[in-house]
């Protein structure tokens, strides 16, 4: 077998894959409603605002998932050991406190 030990991470489901996915959505959508949508100049002091928001999500959403590509969430080893045990079974006499 392998002698090296392999690091295990979240990888998709890093809660900053998903926030970065979801503001990028929202960000694509904004950036669309701002180029083809009607200009609401009036209201906003002609500034399209849903094409400068929709940019700056797509920035903040970049900065998430270059953040997550970047230092990636380590999964520890002995973290697989304890989710092998039956849920209630534990090597500990009653009455010890568990941490």
């Amino acid at each position: 077998m392998d002698d090296k030990k392999t690091k295990k991470t979240a990888g998709a489901l890093d809660v900053r894959n998903i926030i970065g996915t979801l503001i990028g959505v929202y960000g694509v959508i904004l950036v669309v409603l701002g180029i083809f949508s009607d200009s609401r100049a009036a209201k906003t002091g002609d500034v399209n605002a849903n094409l400068y928001a929709g940019l700056g999500l797509l920035v903040v959403a970049a900065a998430f998932l270059i953040w997550a590509r970047l230092r990636p969430l380590v999964v520890p080893e002995d973290v697989e050991a304890e989710m092998d045990e039956p849920p209630g079974q534990t090597n500990t006499p009653p009455g010890t406190p568990q941490h």
